[in-house]
């Protein structure tokens, strides 16, 4: 009696061509959001506070929208959690 695992070797390039399409992918939401801003006041006050804390912490614009996008996200998921517990 024989058993055979198949599995394939984990090909590192393809990670960076990954991360290179959502990296571009994230880019281009954050671009269309500040394009739309120009059309909604209360996203334009959102955007330029969110550059001011990116300036204050010495961050990417991009990094500080991608911090409060994962920061919220994390924070919904924990509620999510505690709220199925009870």
């Amino acid at each position: 009696m024989s058993i055979y695992f198949e599995y394939s070797v984990y090909d590192h390039t393809l990670k960076d061509v990954d991360m290179t399409e959502s990296q571009a992918f994230f880019s281009k939401m954050v671009d269309e959001l500040v394009e739309f801003s120009e059309f909604d006041p209360e996203l334009s006050d959102g955007i330029k506070w969110l550059d001011d804390q990116a300036q204050k912490k010495g961050i990417t614009f991009y990094d500080m929208v991608f911090e409060v996008l994962y920061k919220h996200d994390v924070n919904s998921k924990a509620k999510e959690w505690l709220s199925t517990r009870n």
